[in-house]
Order: C-alpha cells, then sequence, then structure tokens
C-alpha cells in the first residue's frame, strides 16, 4: 500500500495537506502542466447542472466559479456531527444512487457520529448511516473513500463512477465542492477546472498553474471529474493536497479505478453505475 508523509492534519472543515512520495508509489511523478486547458468556470458549474440533470454531454474551489443556483448538481455538502450534535467541520460528497453520497474517508473518522446532507439550498437532509474503507487510518492504512447513506431518495440525478480507464497525464479535469474561495469565503457550490498532471494506482493528480482552478478548506470528499466517450463521470475523490496553501503545490484525489477503493465501493453500495 502507498504510504504519505503528513505534514499537518485539519479536521474536516479542511482538505488534508500532505505530502506525497508519488514516485514511491510506482506512478509517475506530478508535473507542472505545460498546456492546461481551461474550461470557462461557468461553464463547469452548467456541466454539473447537467449532469445533475441526467445529461452529461456538455462539456470551494480555488478560482473557480460560484454555481448559482446549484438546484441540480450532484455535488453535495456535508455537516459533520460530534456528540451532543455539536459541529465537527463539513466536506463535500457526490451522489452516486439516490440514497448514497460518495466522499473520503478522513471526513468520516475521528469523533463524526452524523451526517447532515445540504443539497446547497433547502433543508438539510440526515443521513441514516455511514462508513468508510475498513481500517482506514489516515497516513498509514487503507483508502480515504467513505459513503453516507439517506433513508429517504435525494431529489439529484446520481452520476457515473469512471472505472474504464485511469486518467491521462494533460487531460482537462473538473473539480467541485463546498470550501474556500480565494477570498476566503464558504458559502456556495464552486467548479472549476484543471489538468491532470500525475497519475499511479492510488492517486490522481493535479498541481496549481493559473489558470486553472485549485482544491482548498473545505472540498475534501469532493468529486474529480475526467470527460470519457463524451461524458463526465467521477475519477477521483478530493483527499490532500501537497502544502497548507490552496494556490500552490499538488492535489491528490484518491483513485476510483483502485481494485481496492471500487470493489468496496461496489460491495456496500451494489447498482452504481459505471462507465
Amino acid at each position: 500500500m502507498c504510504s504519505v508523509t503528513q505534514t499537518t492534519y485539519v479536521r474536516a472543515l479542511a482538505a488534508i495537506v500532505v505530502a506525497v512520495a508519488a514516485v514511491a508509489c510506482g506512478g509517475s511523478t506530478p508535473t507542472q502542466p505545460s498546456n492546461p486547458v481551461p474550461i470557462p468556470a461557468a461553464d463547469a458549474c452548467s456541466i454539473l447542472s447537467a449532469l445533475g440533470s441526467g445529461g452529461g454531454l456538455r462539456v470551494d474551489i480555488l478560482s473557480g466559479s460560484a454555481c448559482n443556483p446549484p438546484d441540480r448538481s450532484p455535488v453535495v455538502k456535508l455537516n459533520m456531527k460530534g456528540a451532543g450534535d455539536s459541529a465537527v467541520g463539513s466536506c463535500t460528497g457526490t451522489i452516486v444512487l439516490p440514497r448514497v453520497v460518495l466522499t473520503a474517508a478522513h471526513c468520516l473518522d475521528g469523533d463524526v457520529t452524523g451526517v447532515r446532507v445540504w443539497l446547497g439550498s433547502g433543508p438539510e437532509y440526515v443521513a441514516q448511516s455511514f462508513t468508510y474503507y475498513p481500517g482506514f487510518v489516515f497516513n498509514q492504512t487503507g483508502f480515504d473513500v467513505g459513503l453516507v447513506f439517506l433513508g429517504e431518495d435525494l431529489p439529484r440525478t446520481p452520476v457515473t463512477l469512471l472505472t474504464s480507464r485511469r486518467g491521462t497525464v494533460g487531460e482537462t479535469a473538473i473539480i467541485a465542492g463546498y470550501g474556500r474561495d480565494e477570498n476566503n469565503i464558504t458559502v456556495s457550490l464552486r467548479a472549476g477546472s484543471t489538468a491532470v498532471s500525475g497519475v499511479n494506482d492510488q492517486y490522481i493528480q493535479t498541481t496549481f498553474a493559473p489558470p486553472s482552478s485549485s482544491v482548498c478548506s473545505g472540498d475534501s470528499g469532493g468529486p474529480l471529474f475526467l470527460q470519457h466517450a463524451g461524458r463526465w463521470s467521477i475519477a477521483g475523490i478530493t483527499s490532500a493536497t501537497s502544502t497548507d496553501a490552496c494556490n500552490q503545490g499538488t492535489n491528490f484525489y484518491q483513485a476510483i479505478t483502485n481494485t481496492g477503493v471500487i470493489g468496496w465501493i461496489k460491495q456496500q453500495a451494489p447498482g452504481v453505475t459505471e462507465r
């Protein structure tokens, strides 16, 4: 199992901050995207909306765009609760079945006793239960993948998992989340585009290079979308960053194609769609 070296671990309010030795994982070394192909931020929001309406045919995030209103997006905010219904942080997730939200394990471990799902407007939905990859210990063992289960259908269209191929260095990706923007504001869903800078068995990687976007605090657990056969699907789960600054360094996304990850997801959530 590929290991990472931890530098800072901030509760689910933030994307986990680590330094990853990618070469030791047997994968490609992260590289600065030489020719990122940015999608206009507003168009990235339109893609999320199309996914949420079942279309998906059109092609808080730093340097992205606020997606207002987020009335059809499958990307949701997760508000974690602890003892006594106390707030213990927030993350991002993606609806993959009518009653199932995909997120990161590190958003759910520790002192989390409950989760509430917010669609960006309207009331919160109280999760019935949640689980994460067995034996997961941040920076030590397991994969950074978790699932939140609802007792009722969420009024959004679930999205597909990309399991037929890995990402390719240089291709365009869309990232989305309820994290902080460049003004340190965390009030809305944001989306933007970036370029894949490295791929190995455990991670898809992107390197911040303006005008591309980057993940920031609160985007943990959110999706990285790649396009395949003209449609956008989830290829990665926002997991970690190489520095404590959102406007520099490398972002790491748990790879859906990892056999341990997709095997566990399908076991826990039968019926997820793959492409």
